[in-house]
């Protein structure tokens, strides 16, 4: 009853305030913008012209041919080698003409070859070695050779053995599903989309239980007949019903927007779920900070755990390397938009740990608010304060007093 009571005090301040309405609104219109560039980048993707997710390596390093014959030059990568073909009458040479190499090549039409007229290939490449790119023109114009090559052998068997015509089955490819990079982004980029609201109000914690302490107005609400415990109780529950109310909006959003969510309801409570291990790691930063600058360092590394934590099972499961049960919330919902059949270790286990978290966060977070000396000061050390959790301290003193 008393957490409620403190609950529905920070409720109302935070929900009156023109900074947090501001703040709202303006991140609800990031999403707009974050959905709109979603779209066209997939858009892009999708489209036959599609869009490179790598460094371009056209035109890479350039390569005067000399291959009348084109038994070389059909197989040089025109996207990475500026080709120019010479005539082979005036030395081409790599240090006057400035390219990064020249190919001269002289062979007979590997289309009429057979074992009467069967002649070797002559192929000389000079490299400009100072030239730093020229490690890609002989990686290529090797690569050349071998497809010439066994182009040439497979010309001489079947000259050896020559075959009746038969019909040829027709076979048509067909591609079933997405791609692993569109896999990637749709789903994984989609996923973050609906985590993104759980971090971007860690402010709110910070302000609620750090701000007392920087206000000076933690001992008027310590001095009320409420307990600590539902002090730090309520303010988080106020701040997990806020954040509940962004991802609602936010999935709505996206769900005007296109996007499709398979089971948002299910979706929903998984998000809000993995908000309440969020709030109280965050609540036990709070409470051990001094000022907004602590607790903004230290959030700022335990949301990259965190994020680390939910992301990368998600991309081990897309990219088909860990299909067992996983602990990360962002992946049963990856799941849920594949349309896998759910076990029940799928759902159960995440929620078992989050469950565990969430009592050990609040718990830590509890303590410490309890104690007169992290609230008022001076503060302990932070490797005493863990010892004395972990009960280390007791033990060195029952040491000390047996001696």
């Amino acid at each position: 009853m008393g957490s409620w009571i403190i609950t529905k005090w920070e409720l109302k301040n935070t929900l009156s305030s023109k900074k947090f309405l501001i703040i709202f609104f303006f991140q609800l219109a990031v999403l707009l913008l974050m959905i709109m560039f979603f779209n066209n980048f997939m858009a892009s993707v999708e489209s036959e012209e599609g869009i490179s997710l790598t460094p371009s390596l056209n035109q890479f390093a350039s390569l005067d041919v000399y291959d009348p014959e084109k038994s070389f030059i059909r197989y040089l990568n025109p996207e990475i080698l500026e080709i120019t073909q010479t005539d082979g009458k005036e030395s081409s040479l790599v240090y006057e003409s400035h390219k990064t190499g020249y190919l001269s090549v002289n062979a007979s039409d590997p289309l009429s070859l057979n074992l009467e007229n069967l002649k070797p290939i002559q192929a000389n490449l000079f490299l400009d070695y100072s030239d730093p790119k020229r490690s890609v023109v002989k990686d290529e114009v090797e690569l050349a050779g071998n497809k010439s090559a066994t182009r040439i052998s497979q010309q001489l068997i079947a000259s050896l053995s020559p075959q009746e015509d038969v019909d040829v089955p027709q076979v048509k490819q067909e591609a079933q599903g997405e791609s692993l990079p569109l896999q990637l982004i749709n789903k994984v980029m989609t996923a973050i989309l609906l985590f993104l609201p759980l971090f971007l109000f860690g402010n709110l914690v910070v302000d609620s239980i750090v701000g007392e302490k920087e206000r000076k107005t933690g001992e008027i609400l310590i001095a009320m007949p409420i307990s600590r415990s539902y002090i730090i109780l309520g303010k988080s529950m106020a701040v997990i019903i806020t954040m509940a109310l962004q991802v609602a909006l936010w999935m709505i959003v996206m769900l005007m927007a296109g996007f499709s969510l398979k089971n948002p309801f299910l979706i929903y409570l998984i998000v809000v779920i993995t908000a309440v291990p969020i709030v109280g790691l965050t609540a036990i930063i709070a409470a051990f900070a001094k000022n907004y600058k602590e607790a903004g360092i230290g959030i700022t590394f335990a949301y990259i755990a965190i994020i680390g934590f939910l992301i990368v099972p998600a991309l081990a499961y897309i990219s088909q390397q860990g299909r067992n049960v996983s602990l990360s919330t962002m992946t049963l919902i990856i799941k849920i938009f594949s349309g896998e059949t759910l076990t029940l270790g799928d759902i159960v286990v995440p929620l078992i740990f989050i469950t565990i978290i969430s009592f050990v966060s609040f718990s830590i977070a509890i303590w410490l608010f309890r104690r007169d000396d992290i609230v008022f000061g001076p503060r302990p050390n932070l490797f005493y304060l863990i010892f004395e959790l972990m009960g280390i301290n007791k033990l060195i003193k029952l040491f000390k007093g047996n001696e």
